[in-house]
């Protein structure tokens, strides 16, 4: 894989450099909720700048339906990455069309320009080979290399992460070259003992990469929404709580796996319930109880990890040499459940070994609750290709990368 640092050594100057990016942030209306995707990136952008290249940026945002949606304007992106650079960033008000031609062509060395959401052509997320490989055709028309450094769309096999590079002379940003790096060290040189903690709302979501750790983490701690598949296949009444009923079978046989290859295996001791899920815009104080885990009422719902849990689970990561966490324990968009997701981020903070949080909402978490980023090893920003990875699959955006 060619990196970014061979592709400067080759010269970029007066070049158009088509960047991939992952500019996929969260909005409130027009405003960017958390911009960290964007600083992410920024190094890469802001180096082929430097070097006279004329940078063209493209991500995606959201999920339109292969047509302009105004919600999902990479607008707002385009303003905060110039704020960033501390240059004016040229917008194209298409992907492809009159105005990316014109923007593009408008350039001068050491320009940047953003393109509009590129979800907003069918092409880029088609099924199709050709209908993919005809839009990646009128990408390339406007570059004249290719940088991917859109981490948090690897696992796509989209237009413009997989169809265009092979158009284009290409090599991977800094970013990913990170991303890489940091994976790595939770596959092929893992320090141990390796300690993975895992949340979310659903099960099924985590299945192939539980799958995976099972032969390669030292513990597993399991929390969040799919916490309560676990404990109802040990027979314990779950209330209201999140369930997949039809993943009881295939968590059961893995709890007996990790029994057998001396994976230990932690749930949750005791949660935090209530019989309504809480007012997530209002943050209007919340009704709940604190219970056993075994000894959820069938009225309530579990909706975080409880005070002992935290104390047990922060006791499980304090010894490890490599943290991976993915996903959160509570519902911690309300303050009244954030405790448990907050207390597994100061584990890590103050855990001596290298950790990492697998991007999405758990970065999302310990930007909200006020952490130091720099207190972590690594926060990714892509936690359904970070897991991908783990899980040993095939990511098209890194494999067209590969010369």
């Amino acid at each position: 894989m060619k990196t970014i640092d061979q592709l400067l050594a080759d010269g970029v100057a007066g070049k158009r450099v088509f960047v991939r990016a992952d500019l996929n942030v969260p909005l409130d209306g027009t405003t960017i909720t958390d911009d960290g995707r964007i600083r992410a990136v920024q190094p890469t952008i802001a180096k082929l700048a430097e070097a006279g290249a004329r940078v063209v940026v493209a991500s995606h945002l959201g999920r339109p339906k292969g047509a302009p949606d105004p919600a999902f304007s990479l607008a707002p992106a385009a303003a905060r990455l110039g704020e960033l650079l501390g240059t004016d960033v040229a917008f194209a008000t298409d992907t492809v069309g009159e105005s990316a031609r014109a923007v593009v062509a408008g350039l001068a060395d050491g320009q940047v320009a953003v393109l509009e959401n590129l979800r907003f052509n069918a092409g880029e997320t088609a099924k199709d080979d050709a209908e993919r490989g005809a839009f990646a055709d009128q990408l390339a028309a406007l570059a004249d290399v290719y940088v991917g450094d859109g981490f948090g769309a690897v696992h796509r096999k989209h237009a413009s992460v997989y169809d265009l590079p092979a158009r284009l002379p290409h090599a991977a940003g800094y970013l990913i070259a990170t991303e890489v790096g940091v994976l790595k060290k939770l596959t092929d040189e893992v320090k141990r003992p390796y300690v993975v903690v895992l949340g979310g709302a659903k099960v099924s979501d985590k299945l192939a990469v539980i799958d995976q750790l099972l032969g390669k983490a030292d513990r597993l701690l399991i929390g969040g929404g799919m916490a309560y598949t676990f404990l109802k296949a040990k027979g314990y009444e779950v209330g209201i709580s999140l369930l997949q009923e039809d993943q009881i079978p295939t968590v059961t046989e893995y709890m007996e796996r990790a029994e057998r290859n001396g994976v230990e295996l932690v749930l949750p001791v005791d949660v935090l319930a209530s019989g309504e899920f809480p007012d997530l815009k209002t943050k209007a104080p919340a009704d709940f109880i604190t219970v056993d885990a075994d000894k959820i009422p069938s009225d309530k719902e579990g909706l975080d990890i409880g005070p002992r849990t935290r104390e047990l689970y922060a006791s499980k990561i304090a010894d490890a040499e490599t943290v991976f966490w993915n996903g959160p324990v509570g519902v911690f968009e309300h303050p009244d459940y954030a405790g448990g997701t907050q207390a597994v981020a100061q584990a890590l903070v103050d855990s001596s070994a290298f950790t990492v949080v697998g991007g999405g909402d758990s970065a999302a978490a310990v930007r909200t609750l006020g952490f130091d980023e720099n207190a972590f090893g690594h926060i990714s920003t892509g936690g359904g290709a970070s897991l991908e990875y783990l899980e040993g699959k095939t990511l098209p955006g890194l494999a067209a990368l590969e010369d």
